[in-house]
C-alpha cells in the first residue's frame, strides 16, 4: 500500500501560509529544493487543495519551455508533466486540466488512492486539505520545512488535530536557516 506523505513549508510560529495566504517569506533555494527533490522523486501521485493546484498550473507546465529554468526546476517540472494530479475539493465540478482527476469524497477517494497506487502519494503544500487527512488519520509522514521566520498570522498548518505520537526520521540543517522534519506516524 502507498503511503501519503505530506510536504509543507513552516513558519517557526507554525503558519503554512500568511494572512492573506502570501508565502513569499518560504526560503527555497537550490539546497532545499535538492533537499524536497530526494522525497518527490519517490512520489507517482501530487494531490492539493485547489488554490494550490492553480498556483502548480500556473507555473510548472511553462518551466520546460522558460530557457532560464536550471536543473532541478527542469526536473521537477518534468516530474509534474508526468505524475498523476489529484485535486481534491468538494466545491468543484470539473478542472480545466483534463490530465488531472477530482476527488469529492476525501477519505474514500484517498483511502482507494492508497491501495491502488504502486508510488507514494504526495499533498503539497493545502494547509487545510492536509488537516482533513490528518483528521481522517490519512498522513503517514510529514516532510516539513521549518523557516527562520515569525510571521504572527495566516493559515496555521497543525490546528484542532488529535494527538497523534509520531517517530522523528531524520532532521536536515540548511545553511539558510531551515530546518528539515521528517516524521512517520
Amino acid at each position: 500500500m502507498a503511503k501519503l506523505i505530506s510536504l509543507m513549508h513552516l513558519s517557526f510560529d507554525g503558519f503554512a501560509a500568511g494572512p492573506n495566504c502570501e508565502m513569499d517569506w518560504i526560503t527555497m533555494d537550490q539546497a532545499i529544493f535538492a533537499h524536497v527533490s530526494k522525497y518527490i522523486s519517490k512520489v507517482g501521485t501530487g494531490i492539493y487543495g485547489p488554490k494550490t493546484f492553480q498556483m502548480m498550473e500556473g507555473y510548472w507546465p511553462d518551466v520546460l519551455e522558460d530557457p532560464e529554468s536550471g536543473g532541478l526546476e527542469i526536473q521537477h517540472a518534468k516530474w509534474y508533466q508526468g505524475a498523476n494530479k489529484i485535486v481534491c475539493s468538494r466545491t468543484l465540478k470539473h478542472l480545466e486540466n483534463r490530465e488531472a482527476h477530482l476527488i469529492e469524497n476525501l477519505e474514500e477517494g484517498i483511502k482507494k488512492l492508497k491501495q491502488e497506487s504502486e508510488k507514494d502519494l504526495m499533498v503539497f503544500g493545502s494547509p487545510r486539505l492536509t488537516q482533513s487527512l490528518a483528521r481522517l488519520d490519512l498522513v503517514d509522514e510529514y516532510v516539513i520545512n521549518v523557516n527562520p521566520v515569525l510571521i504572527g498570522g495566516g493559515i496555521r498548518m497543525f490546528d484542532d488535530l488529535p494527538r497523534t505520537k509520531l517517530n522523528l526520521l531524520s532532521t536536515t540543517k540548511f545553511d539558510s536557516g531551515v530546518v528539515g522534519f521528517h516524521y512517520a506516524k
